[in-house]
């Protein structure tokens, strides 16, 4: 599927081990928030052993995908480092109140494409996310976002290397887990 959306591939060890449970309250404190300002997000990437360029390439992943209103309606409504263009647009289907579950794509320009066009949205200040933003605000990940905007190659190259990366933080060993005979469900 990945690959069917213009992705990059990547090599996949075999044989890992995959939990059988999951917890919400884990993946919450681990994963940034979509309010996340940039020092935390490269401090909660850090905390994993990732680098601010890793993060930076692993946002990109935000190329495909919908967020719901919850996570941008402080960003449409109270910021300013957005395309008002861009800020009523997104008003017209996320209200200042009610419509929590609406959707709306993370990547204006090409939703259903894996690409660099999510990077070019945050440099025409387009960015859904406050913390999609972050990454094109006067800090140090600015020079990078240009880089991947001008050049796919570099960000679907570093993307798959930080895949590869992400894939080995923490990998369960020993008879931690399970290898499944169907990744999709639990043996």
């Amino acid at each position: 599927m990945f690959l069917q959306v213009g992705g990059p591939s990547w090599v996949v060890p075999l044989g890992r081990r995959d939990a059988t449970t999951a917890s919400q309250i884990a993946a919450n404190n681990q994963i940034p928030a979509p309010f996340s300002n940039l020092s935390t997000l490269i401090s909660m990437f850090a905390s994993k052993g990732l680098t601010a360029r890793d993060m930076t390439a692993l946002s990109g992943g935000h190329t495909i995908g919908f967020a719901r209103c919850t996570t941008f309606r402080t960003r449409i409504y109270n910021e300013t480092n957005i395309d008002p263009n861009f800020a009523a647009m997104r008003r017209a289907n996320c209200p200042l109140t009610g419509g929590d579950a609406n959707l709306a794509p993370l990547d204006l320009q090409s939703p259903n494409q894996f690409g660099n066009d999510y990077y070019r949205d945050l440099i025409a200040r387009r960015g859904l996310l406050h913390s999609d933003q972050e990454l094109f605000n006067g800090g140090t990940e600015d020079a990078l976002v240009r880089t991947y905007s001008n050049n796919e190659g570099a960000f679907l190259r570093d993307f798959a290397d930080a895949m590869v990366r992400m894939g080995n933080i923490s990998p369960l060993t020993g008879s931690n887990g399970q290898i499944r005979r169907n990744c999709r469900v639990v043996n």
